[in-house]
């Protein structure tokens, strides 16, 4: 059940669309979701939901404030009638694309690309790679609602969107403040395609993946019907695998049962040939048949400006996931290549 406990705003740290950082007053920190709750400033009192600190999880120490106290009302309208975070006390009026581009229409993505990924992270990589071996191409971010809902907390795609490696973000189910809303996967890769012009979809949560010891306990598992989403509307899925040499776990070492787990669930198996509508697996050699080259991931993430770790390991630590989810990149700029939209 949540905790909940009262302080106040010592300092701002740091703010941007959608979120600030802050101190508060009790040594801890906070970050603020503006849309759903305002701005805060230096003095106001505030009321911070502290469970996710105090359970040790993934957060980097940071209490989510829930309400600000110094305020008697607040109010945002929205776009449209589409409820995200519904029947909840932070329920918001966000819109939805749909609502705006409404298509009664078969969606056919014309064998685009779509990189499905189980880990924010790999989202970074997948950009970075896209671009510097296409620099011209138009990449489109979906966030599912498996993980983080505002797409505002995510560092990486702050700054890949300041840095022009992602063209437009969009977010789906749950998730919210994309610059398209979405009401559900599927319509996002579609809008991604047929509002936003993008030549490749990269598909995956925002931060914060749920995992267990279990075989089916992880919201990984959604790489399961992204790619059969993809597949049924006429995209070209890739899978951007799980791996490590690295993670002290033995489900995580080499191919992760994340992505095992997620393939057996998925209707159509992935393979590495060109089967019409089967996802690919792309993973770098010696591990498959097939060579699938990839570029030094650590110069390109330099080169792009942007700092990707995954569970805290960077390029140098894991070579083996940041050449995997590199792989995917690959594939999917062959597949584009393929399509003809570019001349190379």
């Amino acid at each position: 059940m949540p905790s909940f406990v009262t302080a106040a705003v010592a300092s701002v740290l740091a703010e941007r669309a959608g979120l600030q950082r802050v101190a508060l007053d009790d040594g801890s920190r906070a970050v603020v979701l503006t849309s759903l709750t305002g701005t805060v400033a230096v003095g106001d009192e505030v009321v911070v939901n502290t469970t996710a600190v105090e359970l040790g999880l993934g957060t980097g120490g940071w209490h989510v404030v829930h309400w600000n106290l110094s305020r008697r009302e607040w109010h945002e309208p929205g776009p449209g009638h589409i409820m995200k975070v519904r029947y909840t006390s932070l329920q918001a009026d966000v819109g939805a694309a749909e609502e705006q581009a409404p298509s009664m229409a078969w969606p056919d993505l014309d064998r685009r690309p779509v990189v499905a990924c189980g880990l924010h992270s790999q989202v970074g990589i997948v950009a970075a790679v896209l671009k510097e071996l296409e620099p011209a191409v138009r990449v489109a971010y979906v966030m599912t609602d498996g993980a983080a809902l505002p797409l505002a907390l995510s560092d990486l795609v702050a700054s890949l969107r300041e840095r022009a490696l992602l063209d437009v973000t969009i977010t789906a189910g749950q998730a919210f403040g994309g610059e398209l809303e979405a009401v559900a996967t599927p319509s996002a890769i579609d809008l991604a395609v047929r509002v936003a012009g993008a030549d490749v979809v990269v598909v995956a949560m925002g931060p914060g993946v749920v995992g267990t010891a279990s075989t089916l306990g992880t919201t990984a598992l959604e790489v399961a019907p992204i790619v059969d989403a993809a597949a049924a509307l006429g995209g070209r899925p890739v899978v951007a695998a799980r791996t490590s040499e690295a993670d002290p776990r033995p489900r995580h070492q080499g191919l992760s049962h994340h992505t095992t787990a997620a393939l057996r669930l998925a209707a159509r198996a992935a393979t590495v040939g060109h089967a019409e509508g089967t996802p690919e697996l792309a993973v770098p050699p010696p591990h498959r048949v097939e060579t699938v080259e990839v570029p030094a991931v650590g110069d390109v993430l330099a080169r792009a400006g942007i700092d990707v770790r995954s569970m805290g390991r960077g390029p140098d630590d894991d070579p083996l996931f940041f050449a995997t989810t590199a792989a995917a990149a690959v594939v999917a700029v062959r597949s584009h290549r393929l399509r003809g939209t570019v001349l190379s």
